[in-house]
């Protein structure tokens, strides 16, 4: 198909409201991506530029992981790509956030300085590996001193590391043994930072600071010798290497973050919700749907451990969720929260009620209400 065809393609698409027809278009975009320079000409024509920022952010909250994560491969070298949805995929799981991490020319210092605040260790990582990664994102990296970050630093050769960033991550390499390595391999490293570096290596690195650096090894044994005494009355921690698992409250912390984003640019729409369970992710869920409708996180938390689904199916319908999608929300809840909510086939009987012949907001107040007296 040609670009001219395949513009016109998603145009047409962007008018329908049809859901399979939303993620046509989604790919669609995609598979433009792949087609040159004629295609990066096309994408930043006014017609084409009047509907990415809406279209993007409007689609991509609600798509599947596979199509995000075939987005970012495709938007990560885009000059086009809106700023908001690069920024959106870039706080997405680590998978879909790689590459517009790696690679996006939207990602500015001072939205990647943003990440090292806001993202997981290991969105963190990324950031560090990024090429030709600017000063002051190296500042924020040893600034916050994350051990398996200033790995990743370490070693990103192309990164504009001074001699005193380098005498920082020298300093760090006394407790964390992960770092020696990639130092002593940086070419940034001078005669004498490869002094300090010589006193935290083993017996194989200073043999090759030796050769590299031209070294007195015997005046520099004699200085190991007296550090490794005074570093007896002290506590050594050494982290080796770079994998790093995410703790819980890392995490939700970024998923709150997340979420507000969403919700500032009125892009958090209930199929957020359905894709949230769909990843297995409750803890997004909770958030997305206290968030949307401005409950109480812990008036959700007790709707979905109780034994009456129809709680969770007035908080849903309190912020629009059709009657049709709540059979699957409610399998997907009792799913991955050990079953709860109970009442089982009678009590999803009960839960289709609450989606009555009323507007949302009549449901939240009720939701509200008949939460507080559980």
């Amino acid at each position: 198909m040609s670009v001219a065809a395949k513009t016109q393609e998603i145009l047409s698409l962007a008018r329908s409201r049809a859901v399979q027809d939303r993620e046509r278009l989604l790919l669609a975009i995609v598979d433009l991506c792949d087609a040159g320079d004629s295609a990066n000409a096309l994408m930043e024509s006014p017609p084409v530029q009047g509907l990415l920022s809406s279209i993007f952010m409007s689609l991509v909250v609600e798509a599947e992981r596979d199509i995000r994560r075939r987005l970012s491969e495709k938007l990560a070298t885009a000059s086009w790509a809106p700023v908001a949805l690069i920024n959106v995929l870039a706080l997405d799981d680590i998978e879909i956030a790689r590459p517009v991490i790696a690679s996006s020319p939207v990602l500015q210092d001072q939205d990647l300085i943003r990440l090292l605040v806001e993202a997981t260790v290991e969105h963190q990582i990324e950031v560090a590996r990024r090429p030709q990664l600017g000063a002051p994102v190296v500042a924020a990296i040893l600034e916050q001193n994350e051990p398996a970050v200033l790995t990743a630093l370490a070693g990103n050769a192309t990164a504009r590391v001074t001699p005193g960033d380098l005498r920082r991550l020298i300093g760090a390499s006394e407790r964390v043994a992960a770092l020696r390595t990639p130092l002593s391999r940086h070419p940034g490293l001078t005669d004498d930072l490869a002094r300090e570096l010589y006193l935290w290596v083993g017996q194989a690195l200073r043999n090759s600071l030796a050769n590299r650096f031209r070294l007195d090894q015997a005046a520099l044994d004699a200085a190991i010798a007296e550090s490794v005494r005074e570093a007896h009355g002290g506590v050594q921690h050494e982290v080796e290497g770079t994998v790093v698992f995410p703790k819980e409250d890392e995490r939700e912390d970024m998923e709150k973050r997340l979420l507000a984003k969403l919700d500032a640019a009125g892009q958090l729409r209930p199929g957020y919700l359905l894709r949230a369970l769909r990843e297995a992710k409750l803890s997004l869920f909770i958030g997305g749907l206290t968030t949307l409708g401005r409950y109480d996180p812990n008036q959700v938390r007790k709707a979905i451990d109780s034994d009456r689904p129809e709680l969770l199916a007035l908080a849903c319908a309190g912020v629009g969720i059709d009657r049709s999608v709540f059979p699957t929300i409610l399998d997907l809840v009792r799913e991955l929260n050990g079953g709860q909510p109970g009442g089982g086939a009678e009590g999803a009987r009960r839960a289709a009620g609450a989606f009555g012949p009323f507007s949302p907001d009549i449901a939240r107040t009720a939701f509200v209400q008949a939460i507080a007296k559980v």
